[in-house]
């Protein structure tokens, strides 16, 4: 994929991007310089065009039209390489995205800090030992990364984390370490409040490397503002971990690369899982994707980022199917490692306990215990965290396919409008979890693809076993994920043959009423004829004529010497205009005019003709 540009923008971005009504295509276009405009018409709508500017000139620009996965409509994907079609699905609300590093980046309206472009001091601050900072961790993230201003700080979230945090709820950090035979040590947890945050900075910079070199894991709960600082400071976390996490933006990159010692990769990704739905006490929100009869079709609105409710059915085994979040913060270093997993309390994320007794559960098992004594590679400790998220996804999917056989049972019995509303919801869904699909493969390439600095200095022999560890777990993974997402493509299908039978059964019934209404229409013709008579002879009493009324001067010639040649022009005039019947093919309009004289010879010369054919009949074709 070298060589390959990949552009995107949201729609929320009037400045290069406009358009008006829906559309939903693709197309090419060529560009010769950048500005140049481009404009995608919709074969669905010709009011429907999207406008958008080249930023860059290519030979050919490929463009789709795509649904964002956070917060924007449309978005559209700018595919520089002519040779290959298939480009890469990236962050529609990034506009700096090149397709494969998922990086929130600073928005390009944020305003620049002036002292900062003035300032003679070096851009990377020199590392801190934490002796005599008199706790540095207070001016994080700008004491670690001065390009980190106010405007950034506020418009990421990092702020509000940082000073808006609940202070009466401590923060509790779950630990979890991995020794050096592979063996998972379940050990304390930290309860961090406002009276004892000095005394976790504290605990921070006594050892926070590991005493030997393999894992840490710290399952953060309720992450308050000083913990976010202590940790982003004694770890050098990228405030972009941060940022995404906070956000639930999916994201996955590397940084602080060292040559063999280590760097820092971080993983944030969406993943879909099953809750137990509980009927909500309040009136529903028009924007929240489930089905409720009250609410009408107008006023309904298909959000695909809200959780999608499962209660069709009379069961009461309903349940939603909500997004989760996994994010998650990996130091790989031969001084010790140390992986961060962040759990938002705000939602119906997973908890930090059950992530927690998860890892140590799966770290019990035969299966893992294998790898973790054979290989010290620590990113194999992050493949139990994915396993989890693939598994979730399998629930769900389970989940949604009896859902959906329930939906196509209530399809053959009843054409009820509601049951296609609720098809249809489903379908925006399955819409959005490809997107989320796509996004965990590429996170599990990102991860095969990225080796770890620190392996290189192991033996030759480790490490390349070490290395094709890692890359057959990770066909694995790709191997499940192609097989949810196959799973989602058959619902997706099932829901469309499902729509078409709710189709086809309207259809049928609409033909049944027309059929009865032909009947009925039939029964009235009949009861018509029946007072025919009656009625002619109600017409006939009420003439005013002298047979009738004597004080009348018409009479009954008078009414036939007009209604006679009147009935007879009506009947002359119909039948000149009529092509088909009793004409003959290729028959012109004065033909048609003089059909009197053709409907006679038809009728009382036939005879005649007959008689001359059978007199032309030679008498020795006879014999």
């Amino acid at each position: 994929m070298a060589g390959i540009k990949n552009i995107s923008y949201d729609d929320r971005r009037t400045e290069v991007l406009k358009y008006n009504d829906q559309w939903s295509t693709r197309g090419f276009y060529k560009a010769s310089s950048s500005g140049e405009t481009g404009t995608l018409t919709s074969a669905n709508s010709l009011n429907a065009r999207v406008t958008f500017i080249f930023p860059d000139p290519a030979n050919t620009f490929y463009y789709y039209g795509i649904r964002c996965c956070c917060g924007g409509k449309y978005a559209i994907c700018i595919d520089s390489n002519p040779a290959d079609p298939n480009f890469e699905f990236i962050d529609a609300v990034s506009p700096s995205d090149d397709g494969k590093t998922h990086r929130p980046w600073i928005n390009l309206n944020d305003k620049v800090d002036g002292k900062l472009l003035r300032s003679k001091a070096p851009p990377i601050p020199a590392p801190c030992n934490h002796v005599n900072c008199n706790g540095c961790w207070e001016g994080y993230p700008r004491s670690r990364f001065p390009n980190w201003g106010d405007s950034q700080v506020n418009r990421s979230g990092i702020r509000d984390a940082i000073k808006e945090y609940n202070h009466d709820v401590p923060c509790t950090i779950h630990r979890v370490d991995v020794d050096d035979r592979g063996y998972f040590m379940d050990s304390e947890k930290y309860e961090v409040t406002e009276q004892t945050k000095g005394d976790f900075w504290e605990l921070l910079i006594g050892h926070y490397r590991l005493i030997n070199p393999r894992v840490r894991a710290l399952f953060v709960e309720n992450m308050s503002g000083p913990v976010l600082q202590m940790l982003g400071t004694i770890y050098n976390i990228e405030p972009f971990f941060f940022s995404s996490s906070l956000s639930w933006i999916p994201s996955h990159f590397q940084e602080e690369v060292q040559p063999g010692r280590g760097d820092h990769i971080t993983i944030t990704l969406t993943f879909l899982k099953t809750v137990d739905y509980v009927i909500p006490a309040v009136a529903s929100d028009p924007t929240s994707s489930t089905r409720n009869e009250d609410t009408s079709a107008r006023g309904r609105v298909i959000n695909s980022q809200t959780p999608l409710v499962l209660r069709s059915g009379p069961s009461s085994n309903n349940c939603s199917l909500v997004l989760d979040l996994l994010a998650v913060h990996l130091i790989r270093n031969v001084e010790g490692n140390i992986l961060i997993s962040y759990h938002d309390s705000d939602r119906e994320a997973t908890s930090a306990p059950y992530l927690h007794e998860r890892m140590h559960s799966a770290g019990q098992s035969v299966y893992w215990q294998n790898i973790f004594q054979r290989s010290p590679d620590p990113t194999l400790v992050l493949l139990i965290l994915i396993w989890h998220a693939i598994c979730a996804w399998d629930e769900a999917l389970e989940a949604l396919y009896a859902h959906i056989c329930l939906l196509e049972t209530y399809a053959l019995d009843t054409s009820d409008i509601f049951i296609t509303h609720e098809m249809h919801i489903i379908r925006a869904h399955c819409i959005q979890y490809s997107s989320l699909l796509e996004i965990l493969r590429k996170t599990v390439v990102f991860i095969r693809d990225t080796p770890n600095p620190a392996m290189d200095t192991l033996p030759q022999e480790e490490n390349q076993y070490s290395r094709t560890l890692l890359e057959k777990e990770c066909r694995n993974l790709l191997s499940e994920i192609d097989r949810l997402e196959m799973s989602r493509r058959m619902q997706d299908q099932r829901l469309e043959n499902a729509l078409n039978l709710v189709f086809s059964n309207v259809n049928i019934n609409d033909s049944k009423r027309m059929k009865e209404l032909s009947e009925a229409a039939v029964r009235d013709t009949y009861l018509t004829m029946i007072f025919l008579p009656s009625s002619f002879v109600a017409a006939v009493f009420g003439m005013n004529v002298r047979e009738l009324s004597k004080d009348s001067k018409g009479t009954l010639s008078h009414y036939f010497e007009a209604a006679a040649p009147l009935t007879l022009l009506t009947i002359w005039v119909v039948m000149t205009f009529q092509r088909k019947h009793p004409f003959a093919s290729g028959s012109t309009f004065w033909m048609r005019l003089v059909w009197p004289w053709i409907l006679f010879k038809q009728v009382f010369m036939k005879r005649e003709i007959e008689k001359e054919e059978e007199a032309s009949i030679p008498l020795g074709s006879i014999i």
